[in-house]
């Protein structure tokens, strides 16, 4: 902004320093005030310019949508320049002008003259004042489209990325073989397990495809993935699940929550019975959802992958675009306890 004001005073100053000259060939202005007009005009013109792009624009019109105050503020700014200038007891009223000038340069002017003096004294300052508003609105109109495009562009291919992570062929893999040998035993778990991975699925490719998703789907998805995971040993693992379903049309972005769970079974070392568990928590006030992952964290665990690695560093991505300003992310690795806390501000359907 600093750089664009200055642009902006630079360009003004030297305009409406040359205009006079340009339209007038020179022949009806009085070369001898001139220097005293030039350097009136540019401190007039460098006060609006400056007073609008600094505190005007960014406060009443980016900021509080009042275009009408801005307006009457812009004005107001612009009379207060000229009147101050042109105010014959002024300390500086010597120093840049002499009293009443005129290109005539002789007497003062009176009647609709004199109005026409000062209007065509206002005109430089009104002008700088409309044209730098105006410049400054195209180049944050500008601003504004690349950085939707961009926030497009760049959350659609974090989500497609983020989905991508979420069908995880050895997930699918391991689902599929446990339930293919709940089958062989002939146990009646077979079809149940059967059709929760079918939900997933269909959660995944058909659900997922809108920005926001109903709490209790997402929900249901973690109960499927919660339970499918637990079909790895029938000795039952030590898995805490506690899952709020009071506000069931909250809405939030789809698979946000998955990557924390999937995380917690990849190094928890849950299949220890005696020393691998998890701890899985969710709580929602009126417009706030908040999310506990706490799990065992073995010694053993590799270093590469200790804290999540590439899915938690995807979600954190997702999160940024998803919910600017409306997110705290909290990872704490001890070197026992790995813990996660999500805390998202969110909105009732």
């Amino acid at each position: 902004m600093n750089r664009t004001i200055v642009q902006q005073l630079l360009y003004w100053a030297a305009f409406w320093t040359l205009v006079p000259v340009l339209l007038s060939g020179g022949e009806v202005v009085n070369w001898s005030y001139y220097p005293q007009r030039t350097w009136m005009i540019a401190a007039g013109i460098a006060l609006v310019v400056w007073v609008n792009l600094k505190f005007l624009l960014p406060v009443l019109y980016f900021k509080k949508r009042t275009p009408f105050l801005y307006a009457l503020a812009g004005i107001l700014l612009v009379v207060l320049v000229a009147w101050g200038l042109n105010w014959e007891h002024a300390p500086w009223s010597d120093w840049f002008r002499k009293p009443n000038w005129s290109p005539e340069g002789h007497k003062p002017m009176t009647g609709f003259k004199q109005g026409m003096r000062y209007l065509s004294f206002v005109m430089p300052f009104f002008t700088s004042w409309i044209g730098s508003a105006l410049f400054a609105i195209a180049q944050f109109a500008t601003q504004k489209e690349k950085e939707a495009a961009d926030y497009k562009s760049e959350k659609l291919e974090a989500e497609i990325q983020f989905l991508k992570s979420q069908i995880n062929p050895h997930f699918l893999f391991n689902a599929l073989n446990n339930i293919y040998t709940l089958t062989l035993l002939k146990s009646n778990q077979a079809p149940e397990q059967l059709l929760k991975l079918s939900e997933m699925l269909r959660y995944m490719l058909h659900d997922c495809k809108a920005d926001r998703v109903p709490l209790h789907k997402e929900i249901a998805y973690l109960r499927n993935f919660i339970s499918l995971q637990l079909l790895k040993d029938s000795r039952g693992m030590n898995v805490k699940v506690q899952l709020d379903e009071s506000r069931p049309a909250m809405q939030l972005a789809p698979l946000l929550l998955v990557p924390f769970v999937e995380n917690a079974f990849k190094h928890s070392r849950v299949e220890d019975l005696h020393h691998g568990w998890i701890d899985i928590k969710l709580q929602t006030k009126e417009q706030q959802l908040d999310f506990w992952v706490h799990n065992s964290l073995p010694k053993s665990v590799g270093s590469k992958d200790k804290v999540g690695g590439i899915g938690l560093k995807n979600v954190r991505r997702q999160l940024e675009l998803l919910y600017p300003d409306r997110h705290d992310l909290q990872l704490l690795a001890d070197g026992e306890v790995f813990s996660i806390h999500l805390q998202l501000q969110l909105k009732d359907a």
